[in-house]
């Protein structure tokens, strides 16, 4: 059976606030004189508003018995009944009552009708969805919105397990039907294990790739190969939607070959050709990524040579500078012109003589600019192999109309088996810089030829640039693949323009979308420019640089610091494991664990064990730490069990969502902010060195990967990515907001200098969220004019270039597919930012995004020098998701705070337990300070609004981290009612 705890089927909560009882369950006046009107008496009446607004809440109807105390009492208590007055309803006034409830509220009891309506919705969705909570939400959604009557859960659940199995069974049989005799034998051995290493090729399915070098990238092309070997899985898969594929390669994942083993085979071939499915997208996007860092490290070992050169060739250049400097001075004071040759020449022998300085000065002359690349070829003839395989291997195509690149590629291929020091010029370099070509090109016998060791490393070089901007594309994968497929066609766009830009309050037609743009941009410059003798916190030197002066610090006022010296006196001593506890029973957050299936756990004291298990890993103790000091209450490998079969990513982030709703539900957040305000940034966590995610960071110093936290300006954390080092941070900015679905919904973002570029801006603009970062190099940025007449009087120096207003209009309806794509799921804005970050002549859609940016960019630029309150903001936003960076980190204690695992879906979920676990301190915390508030409040203590805004809920001074952890399933936390609002002064 489903769990009804993962679904959205109505039921009563654990706990009411006051609030809550007021809002939901407070009979009106119309209401109670409905009643009054069906039924005759006291308890008749009262028992009719137990039914009818428990319906309204449920949408069917409960039985008495199943009725909290607490909505009991309520009910009564506003009818001036007794709290001890029972409802009581006879069985043939029932359906009276029932009748009655429904003519009033609109609604049809669930019949034959309804059925059809559910199986029908069910079938629909079943095609593409495989979780039967999501189908059953789907039904109930579907019922709602017909105005029908909630049937009993297990109707919903039967009809849902029926027609989910009956499909998969038809999608199962379907791919086994097509299976050959010799394709069977490959699936069946990959199922089999080896008497000797107890290990089977299944295992090797679920690899993930280990660090950049030189010999896992031969691995990893290995493995790919092996995958290719397997048979066309895309062929047998072609009728099985990619969500249902997703579904099916996660489920095969999690299984062992013994559990493999035991299902049908029909099914069992069909999950592991959706694991090999998507274990060959992750390959190929594994692959593109580990080429992309060894080219770059071919790159930066090539200016390393450079420089080393340099430094070789330094004293040769004095000993040149030397020798020439002499020849300048004789010759300036030699007056007998017949003595001159014969001196000139002893002269140039003291310095070495004329063959060596003209050797020293040809190899000076070639290393004096920056050009490194004649230098490449040292450090790629290593990779030349691995590299053709790659390319041999990946099905690359352009994604423009250019195809000079392709061609290029091709001819390199044709070419391969070549060793003479040249090639005929017979394919156009275009897509080469020009400083590229000097290098490539030459001339021998009157033909232009391509020097064929430096045409090899350029081509590689320009499909590494090519494949991150997404001017090539490889098929079948997933991070590298085209990004245009993924986009909505604009014949479905086209409907959506007109709501989407009302909503946004966009202009509807590309004509008045710039001159939109161009007014905000004009009138934002213009005000600027005539405050600027008001405006005392900028001002532009004689360089027409410039420069902000530092808004003093406010510092804490004597009253905060007093006020929270007595809060620390009075929090109360805490263990985390009571805190998640506590939590849970407010929020009943760990109903979204469980199996992959969808069904009810089947392990004893399940919610015990998710408890345990969210400590371990949020903790970064692991299995085997976390289970010695937790006194035999569970094992490592049932930890480790419910880690790898009952959590994954998504339920981590439903379980985020839960806590994160409720917490913007008490009073006390509310004096934090406005939940309109969030801030991203980063914080290294270390890695091992073997595996493809670490990598060296230069601001953190060490190997590691970056955890990039969106953080309310309530403290809470909305959503968090785990993201490789060298990224950049920006691409995510937006990605987190949007994956963020809880009810918490910022429109503003602050950032530091890596959650913004001009692509950003405007992305960020199309979809209705302010980007507002904290720049560090702000000034060297570039600000664009209206047009390129238009002058300032006081901050014409800002001013460069102007925007080409043309460029944004011309591709105004690209812009908008783009956005609403995004919004409609079809494509994810970092894969997208991760093209549109990186530069390209070719791709129009990418100069027009920058474009736009330019504009966003500017104004902001201009706000942000005139408005000493908008810096304060970005200030303070951004010091909370630094502050919450510290939080975190300090209840990710155990491992020395080291991940230790390669695998990176398990690195993402320990970031996702880590952020689990903060928030629920926070939320315990936010509890905390309620009450001792409302306690000072009682005793006459003169709180201020202000001093309560200054409060922050990051407090860890009274949790225990370390000893053993024990859970008391005996001791309740009250119920939570903290929502009231505090009586504060001011």
């Amino acid at each position: 059976m489903a769990s009804i705890e993962r679904t959205a089927y109505p039921r009563f909560k654990r706990t009411f606030t006051r609030v809550e009882l007021q809002q939901v369950y407070t009979p009106t006046l119309e209401e109670i004189k409905l009643a009054r009107t069906v039924a005759r008496g006291e308890i008749p009446v009262f028992s009719f508003l137990l039914l009818l607004k428990t319906f309204q809440r449920l949408g069917y109807f409960p039985r008495m018995t199943e009725i909290p105390k607490t909505i009991v009492n309520h009910i009564a208590s506003r009818l001036g009944l007794a709290d001890d007055l029972e409802p009581l309803i006879a069985e043939t006034t029932l359906y009276k009552y029932h009748q009655g409830i429904r003519e009033y509220l609109g609604v049809s009891p669930y019949s034959q009708v309804a059925r059809q309506i559910v199986i029908k919705s069910i079938y629909q969705a079943a095609q593409v969805k495989d979780n039967p909570a999501d189908l059953i939400n789907v039904a109930i959604a579907e019922l709602i919105n017909q105005r029908y009557e909630l049937p009993a859960f297990s109707t919903l659940d039967r009809i849902i397990r029926r027609i989910r199995t009956s499909i998969n069974r038809w999608f199962f049989r379907r791919v086994f039907h097509q299976l050959t005799p010799e394709e069977l034998q490959c699936l069946e051995r990959l199922l089999t294990t080896d008497s000797q290493t107890y290990r089977s090729p299944y295992n090797d399915l679920k690899q993930f790739p280990k660090s950049p070098t030189l010999s896992h990238l031969r691995s990893l092309l290995a493995h790919l190969t092996w995958l290719q070997s397997l048979g066309n899985v895309e062929q047998l898969l072609k009728n099985i939607p990619p969500l249902k594929i997703q579904h099916f390669a996660a489920e095969a994942k999690a299984l062992d070959v013994s559990e493999m083993q035991d299902l049908l085979p029909p099914k069992r071939y069909t999950l592991v050709l959706s694991l090999i499915h998507q274990s060959l997208i992750q390959a190929k996007d594994n692959l593109a990524n580990m080429f992309l860092k060894r080219l770059n490290t071919i790159h930066k070992r090539g200016k390393e040579e450079l420089e080393r050169l340099r430094e070789q060739h330094r004293d040769k250049t004095e000993n040149l500078v030397a020798a020439f400097t002499d020849v300048l001075q004789m010759l300036s004071g030699e007056s007998e012109e017949t003595q001159t040759p014969k001196r000139l020449k002893n002269l140039l022998q003291s310095h070495g003589g004329v063959s060596q300085l003209l050797e020293d000065c040809e190899a000076v002359i070639s290393y004096s600019g920056n050009n490194y690349l004649p230098l490449l070829w040292k450090f790629y003839r290593s990779h030349r192999r691995i590299l053709f395989g790659i390319i041999q291997a990946l099905e690359l195509e352009s994604t423009s109309q250019n195809q000079s690149l392709i061609e290029a590629i091709n001819f390199l291929l044709a070419h391969e088996d070549r060793r003479s020091e040249w090639i005929k010029a017979s394919v156009e370099l275009s897509f080469a810089s020009e400083l590229w070509q000097r290098t490539v090109l030459a001339q021998k016998e009157g033909q232009l030829v391509y020097l064929r060791r430096h045409f090899e490393v350029c081509v590689f070089s320009y499909l590494a640039a090519e494949l991150k901007s997404g001017d090539l594309c490889i098929k079948g994968s997933g991070t590298f693949a085209d990004y245009r497929e993924q986009l909505l066609p604009w014949s479905k766009c086209e409907p959506m323009v007109a709501d989407y830009c009302s909503e946004l309050g966009l202009a509807q037609t590309a004509s008045g979308f710039v001159t939109d743009l161009r007014s905000w941009l004009t009138e934002t410059a213009d005000k600027v420019d005539k405050g600027y003798p008001n405006n005392g916190m900028v001002v532009i030197n004689e360089t027409g640089e410039p420069v902000l002066k530092k808004i003093p610090g406010k510092g804490q006022s004597a009253s905060v610091k007093a006020l929270e010296a007595l809060i620390k006196r009075q929090l109360p001593e805490r263990n985390l494991i009571d805190i998640l506890y506590n939590v849970e029973h407010w929020i009943n957050w760990t109903r979204h664990f469980g199996p992959l299936s969808g069904s009810d756990p089947k392990i004893e004291k399940a919610t015990e064990r998710y408890l345990l298990a969210t400590f371990a890993y949020g903790c970064n103790l692991g299995a085997f730490q976390a289970a010695r000091h937790m006194r035999g209450a569970v094992t490592p490998r049932m930890l480790s069990f419910i880690n790898r079969r009952h959590i994954d990513v998504d339920k981590l982030n439903q379980a985020l969502k839960d806590i994160i709703n409720v917490d913007n539900r008490l009073a006390l957040p509310k004096l934090w902010g406005d939940s309109k305000i969030a801030a991203a940034d980063g914080t290294k966590f270390d890695l091992y060195e073997e595996n493809l995610f670490a990598e060296y960071h230069i601001r953190y110093g060490g190997y590691g990967g970056i955890a990039y936290h969106h953080v309310s300006d309530c403290y809470v954390a909305l959503f968090s990515h785990f993201i490789p080092c060298g990224v950049w941070e920006a691409i995510y900015i937006i990605e987190g907001l949007l994956q963020n679905t809880s009810d918490i919904q910022p429109d503003t973002v602050h950032a530091d200098t890596q959650g913004q570029s001009t692509p950003v801006f405007a992305l960020a603009h199309l979809l209705g969220i302010k980007l507002m970062p904290r720049i560090r190099h702000w000034k060297d940025l570039k600000f664009f004019r209206p047009n390129k007449e238009v002058q300032y009087k006081h901050i014409d120096s800002l001013f460069n270039d102007a925007i080409n207003w043309d460029l944004i209009e011309t591709h105004w309806q690209d812009l908008l597919r783009v956005v609403l794509s995004i919004k409609a799921g079809k494509i994810s804005s970092s894969v997208l930012l991760r093209k549109l970050g990186n530069y390209s002549r070719k791709n129009r859609l990418y100069q027009a995004f920058r474009e736009l940016g330019r504009v966003i960019r500017t104004v902001f630029l201009l706000q942000y020098i005139s408005e000493k309150e908008l810096r304060e903001q970005i200030t303070a936003a951004t010091n909370k998701v630094e502050d919450y960076h510290r939080f975190s980190k300090w209840f990710f204690f155990g491992g020395e705070g080291i991940i230790a695992t390669n695998e990176p879906e398990q690195q993402q979920k320990l970031i996702k337990y880590n952020d689990l676990v903060a928030n629920a301190v926070i939320f315990q915390n936010v509890v905390d300070l309620t009450h001792i508030l409302r306690d000072l409040t009682r005793e006459g203590y003169p709180l201020t609004r202000a001093d309560v805004a200054a409060l922050s809920p990051y407090l860890t001074r009274h949790i225990k981290r370390f000893g053993d952890y024990w859970l008391d399933w005996e001791i309740t936390p009250g119920g939570l009612d903290v929502q009231q609002e505090l009586k504060l002064l001011g």
